[in-house]
Parts: structure tokens; sequence; C-alpha cells
């Protein structure tokens, strides 16, 4: 590839080149230094990070059509052959041939892009390439979206909240019949989004029903008034998780603070 670029001042010296700010001139010229023998740059993102352009600076120099851009992130320099003269010898072709297949050469010497029916002409071969290779990505893209939403779906079953498990083993040591409506299962889900699974409800209910079933409180109300998800699953949760319950035979009444404190969660 040829070393040497050249600039023509009737690009460069033109009006509409210097009323651009001086970054988008800049990005100009960083752009043909490194553009190929055609004129073709593929990396034209890095160079404008590379000098602290801005994004703006390359959609001026694209909607002033110094630029022409391509779907496939390509840019080639629309004047370049104004500006530059290469030698065969010192010549080499561009890599990305199929973004020059879409192009032709004014009497100006400016690039354009050729109309659409020339382009189906010139590239109805490798679009048929192109195509067979789409098909292949995307029933590649849907076996992959299948086994991802697999094993989301394994996960969801996994950690689904086990409402009626939990109700019904509270119905089944207690004695009540709690339905699972959404007022039981506000307080289950609150607790479960707090990392608490299934054995520390049960934890929870065999603590409880081992310390208040049976007994009566200083306010005169029954400790099973006591055993429903309202109370049990609130945010005492984690305190009666970890608490130790009386061996029933050596059960006492609560003081009355004890009996704040059971008004408090009822």
């Amino acid at each position: 590839m040829a070393q040497r670029r050249m600039f023509s001042r009737k690009i460069t010296e033109s009006d509409q080149f210097l009323d651009m700010p001086m970054s988008s001139q800049s990005l100009y010229f960083h752009i043909n230094m490194q553009a190929d023998d055609d004129g073709f740059v593929g990396n034209v993102k890095t160079i404008k990070r590379m000098i602290g352009a801005s994004d703006d600076d390359l959609k001026l120099l694209i909607n002033k059509q110094f630029l022409i851009p391509f779907d496939t992130g390509i840019v080639v320099i629309r004047d370049w052959k104004i500006h530059n003269y290469i030698q065969n010898d010192r010549y080499t072709e561009t890599f990305y041939k199929h973004e020059k297949a879409m192009l032709e050469t004014t009497n100006n010497k400016q690039y354009q892009v050729m109309d659409t029916k020339c382009i189906q002409d010139v590239s109805s071969m490798d679009t048929q390439v192109r195509l067979g290779k789409d098909r292949l990505e995307i029933e590649i893209e849907k076996d992959i979206e299948i086994d991802i939403d697999k094993e989301i779906d394994k996960e969801s079953r996994k950690d689904t909240i086990q409402y009626s498990e939990i109700i019904n083993y509270l119905n089944k040591k207690t004695g009540k019949n709690f339905k699972n409506v959404e007022s039981n299962k506000k307080f289950i889900r609150a607790r479960w989004n707090e990392g608490y699974r299934m054995n520390d409800f049960k934890k929870v209910i065999d603590n409880k029903v081992q310390e208040w079933k049976g007994i009566t409180f200083a306010n005169g109300k029954l400790g099973d008034t006591y055993l429903k998800p309202s109370t049990l699953f609130a945010s005492k949760f984690d305190e009666y998780l970890n608490s130790v319950p009386n061996n029933p035979k050596q059960k006492s009444v609560p003081n009355k603070s004890e009996v704040k404190f059971f008004e408090f969660e009822e």
C-alpha cells in the first residue's frame, strides 16, 4: 500500500469544508491518512476516539458528503481520487470489495453510490451467499434462545414461591384453614424476596406453634390468635426464625411489655 497521502486544496479550502469546526476538519484529515489505496476506512470510530473527536464531527462529515457510509460501518472518502493518484506499482486494492462494488466514479473523480438496480446486478451472487449465512445464523440464534429460555424456565420453577405448601403447613400445624389468597400471600412474598425459603417458613411456624399454642397472654387473648400469616410472616420473621421456643412444660404468661409486642404484630 502506498504510504504517501495527498490533499487537494479544491476540497480542503472550499467554503463548505472551512465552515466546519476544526474538530471535524481534523477528523477528516486523520481519516484520509488512515485510508487504504481506494479511500476506504474500516476503523473510523477508533480514529474518532484516538483524536478526541465527537460523534457530531463524524455525522457532520457524512451529512456534508465528505464521507460515504455503508451499513457495514465502513466509510469511503468521496473525493479520494481528487486528493490522490497512486501509481499501479504501488497500488493495493481495498479489502472492502463488496462496498467498492457499490460505487461508481463520476466525471469529476468523485465516488457516488450506484443506483439500486446496478448494485443488485453486481452483488447478486454475493447476496445469495450472505442470505444463506444469515439463515444459518438465525437458526443458531433460535437454538440459543430456546436453550436460554429453558434455563430461565428451569430457574423460575426452582425459585417459584411456594405459597400453597407454606399455607398448608401452617394449617396442618395450627388446625386452622387459612386460604391461599393475596392478603396472606403478600406476607410470604415479602419474606421470600428477602431470601427466606421453605425451610425457614416451616421453622418459624414450628417455633411459634410450640411457644404460643394453648397459652393465654396477659391481654386475655389466646396464643393461637397470633398463629396467622400476618403475624408469623411480618417484620419480626427473622426474630421468630432465630428464637428458641420455651419448653411446653415451662410455658409462662408474658408480662405487659410482651403483650404490647404481640399487639403490635397483630
